[in-house]
């Protein structure tokens, strides 16, 4: 048996640095509805799998609705002891008439029934759901101080680990329990404007361990609790070979200085129809080409009107799919939280070997976000950890308007690695894209404006724009030698390179 139980919690051992520490009591709280029970129900499960004695004693919940709770996910709870500890009959009746005070009796009763059920199945691991009624039966604070302390004293000379549920509801603002327990974990529910509620939790305390603070996503799916540890990239690391990845296609590798190198982010601007979406997915069917395999996370845009468009292209992605080459996911940014999807970019690097991702697009992973510096932070370590795992990460934002000033909802700019802008402009009588790399941190890249053309054989990138001003302001001017050509030439020569 180790000096540390797991919770049986997937996620949360990792925040807890192992588990809880043997022979200690733990405060576990949290509003109504935020997951203390499934929890709790989880631990003791745990235990149960490792061959322990475990306890679940409820002042709240009856053992029916326990069960129904445990059957709603899939448990078979049969085999975890369930002490449910009521008022009596005789209390209930007698309440009015008591000329003393019947909580006094209730109290001592209380505890009385918690060590009997203890004595009786000697538990390696108990529960007890909540310290609201045995707040409210101890009346003052003092009291209440000594009946917990005396069942700390209790389980520690017995070396059982206890986990405490408290819901909140009787004194949201007492913290006895916090300077008594040995850990706190506490949980948290948030409403957002729109959207599926969010559920984070936090280590307030633990005695002589090394956890991992701050806040951190969970999700209760059937099947029960899930927690996303707060990703910190300067814990990942591998080594990697440091080569440069290509697109397939010459005139924009040569824009991009021979390429893109492994291990570095890439954000690609532009308005919308510009196609963001088609550039980062030449990179992936690139990726693919050389026996890599690549994941694409759609936060915006259909994923079968992707495909089909994608198709027209040359790029068949069900085929790559199908070969398991390609991992696509569709986001809804309402119902994801930003842990999970942290979570789901790590699984499909570390189990699924991943080495090129798109994250299509930033505009709608904002909306999983409640502030834009969170976002800020967020992308930082999630970039950093991709750097870091030698993976090639796409970003797209879409900018505002369509030509003149563009401007976009939240600026990473600083955080990527490569800045590809696309933008219109207008010549001729007609609306063209033209394309450009503004930044790139890791080598030299090419200075020049191309005009570019998205077609039946893919992306069609032409000769540098020679001789005109203003084209990233959408309206360029003649200022030297040079030709536009006409709409169906575009810049001059244009290159048909195809799809790779």
């Amino acid at each position: 048996m180790t000096d540390l139980a797991m919770t049986g919690v997937c996620g949360l051992d990792d925040i807890l640095g192992g588990g809880l520490s043997r022979g200690n009591v733990f405060l576990l709280e949290g509003s109504p509805g935020t997951g203390k029970t499934t929890i709790a129900t989880q631990f003791l499960l745990e235990g149960k799998t490792r061959g322990e004695a475990c306890l679940y004693v409820t002042l709240s919940e009856s053992k029916k609705e326990m069960l129904d709770t445990a059957r709603s996910h899939g448990w078979n709870i049969d085999a975890l002891t369930i002490f449910e500890l009521v008022p009596s009959e005789t209390m209930l009746n007698d309440h009015e008439q008591s000329l003393l005070y019947s909580s006094d009796l209730e109290l001592g009763e209380t505890i009385s029934g918690i060590l009997e059920a203890f004595e009786q199945v000697q538990p390696d691991r108990v529960v007890i759901d909540s310290l609201s009624e045995i707040r409210l039966l101890a009346q003052s604070s003092l009291r209440y101080r000594r009946q917990i302390l005396a069942l700390k004293q209790f389980f520690s000379t017995k070396h059982v680990t206890v986990l405490m549920l408290d819901d909140l509801t009787a004194d949201a603002q007492d913290k006895t329990v916090h300077s008594v327990a040995h850990g706190v974990i506490r949980l948290e529910e948030l409403a957002p404007n729109y959207g599926a509620e969010r559920r984070r939790l936090r280590v307030t305390k633990y005695r002589g361990m090394r956890y991992r603070g701050g806040y951190h996503d969970f999700a209760i799916d059937t099947g029960g609790v899930r927690a996303f540890p707060r990703l910190v990239s300067a814990e990942h690391k591998s080594q990697f070979v440091q080569d440069v990845v290509c697109s397939g296609l010459a005139p924009l590798d040569a824009l991009l200085g021979g390429g893109i190198e492994r291990g570095s982010s890439v954000l690609i601007l532009g308005p919308a129809g510009t196609g963001k979406s088609l550039l980062s997915l030449t990179f992936v069917a690139a990726a693919i080409a050389r026996g890599e395999r690549a994941a694409m996370f759609v936060f915006d845009e259909e994923i079968g009107i992707l495909f089909k468009r994608a198709l027209k292209l040359g790029i068949d992605m069900q085929a790559m799919v199908d070969r398991k080459s390609l991992f696509i996911e569709q986001v809804d940014a309402a119902e994801l939280s930003p842990g999970e999807f942290s979570e789901r970019v790590r699984t499909s690097v570390e189990h699924h070997g991943v080495h090129t991702i798109v994250v299509d697009s930033l505009n709608g992973y904002q909306a999983a976000m409640p502030q834009e510096n969170a976002l800020v932070l967020h992308m930082h370590e999630l970039l950093q950890y991709l750097n870091r795992q030698g993976t090639t990460t796409f970003l797209t934002v879409a900018q505002h308007g369509l030509i003149g000033d563009m401007q976009s909802t939240v600026d990473v700019t600083y955080l990527a690695d490569t800045v590809v802008m696309l933008r219109y402009f207008e010549a001729t009588g007609h609306v063209r894209r033209a394309i450009s790399v503004i930044k790139k941190r890791t080598g030299p890249h090419e200075a020049t404006i191309r005009e570019f053309k998205i077609g039946q054989n893919g992306f069609r990138i032409g000769e540098p724009l020679i001789g005109f001003q203003g084209i990233l302001r959408g309206i360029p001017e003649f200022s030297g030698n040079g030709s536009l050509g006409d709409s169906n030439t575009g810049a001059g020569a244009l290159l048909e390179t195809g799809a790779p």
